[in-house]
Parts: C-alpha cells; structure tokens; sequence
C-alpha cells in the first residue's frame, strides 16, 4: 500500500512563523513608514480618525437605519381540492336558495295593488339583497 513519510521539520513551525520569516523585511519596512508618517504628521491622522468617526456616525443615522417595518408572513392554509369544491356548490346552492326565497317574496309583494310602509322597506331590502348575491355571484366567476 502506501508508504508513511516521515518528515523531520520542527514542532514550532506554523504557517503564521513561516509567512512571518517570509515577509519579515516588508512587515517591518511598512511599520516604519507609518510610525514615521505619526510622528511627523500627528494632527493629520487626528483629523483623519476625527472624520471617520463622523462620517460613520452620519451613516448610521441615515443610510444604514434599520426600518421599523413589521414583515407579515402570511401562510395559506393546506387546501384540499375535494373539499373546497364541495364548499364552493354548497355556498352556491344556499344563494340560490337565497334568491328563490327572495324573488317570491318581490313577487307577493308586487302583485298587491297598494303597498305599506312597511311592504316597501321589505320590497326594498330583498331587492338589495338581491343585488348584493347577484354582485357576489359575478365577482366569483
């Protein structure tokens, strides 16, 4: 099968100590130039840090404001075909019940010669409700 390899490198040795020994020089070069650069330009990074911290402050406040909107999460209902159909006939044959209940009783109420008060409101109730179930049933379809 496979044979083991032995390797002899030192316990100490990480990746971190290896990429440190290899960019030692640049790490070090670039330490010096930014401590230089502080200590000759002190109040120009104070300024720098000064405008960071407002224009961070100016963009919390404004562009990265959390809303205050409430997610509705809205979840239909497991539906099942059979019984929705089966619904859908029985609400449609209670209005017609509805309306053949109604269209008699426009029907008695017409045919009297004078009407009273109230054989008016009622003739004028069943026309309403007429018109409401012939309005519901239009919309469903």
């Amino acid at each position: 099968m496979w044979r083991k390899i032995h390797s002899n490198r030192d316990p100490r040795d990480t990746l971190f100590s290896e990429i440190k020994k290899e960019f030692q020089p640049y790490f070090t070069k670039g330490a010096g130039c930014f401590r230089s650069a502080t200590t000759n330009y002190p109040r120009l990074f104070l300024g720098g840090m000064i405008v960071a911290l407002l224009i961070s402050i100016a963009l919390s406040f404004t562009v990265f404001r959390l809303s205050d909107k409430v997610v509705t999460v809205t979840v239909k209902p497991h539906s099942n075909p059979a019984t929705d159909g089966f619904e859908q006939i029985m609400r449609a044959t209670g209005k017609l019940r509805e309306t053949i209940r109604l269209k008699r009783l426009v029907d008695s109420l017409t045919a009297k010669k004078q009407l009273s008060k109230a054989d008016t409101l009622l003739l004028d109730s069943a026309l309403d409700s007429l018109q409401q179930i012939h309005y519901t049933l239009n919309k469903s379809s």
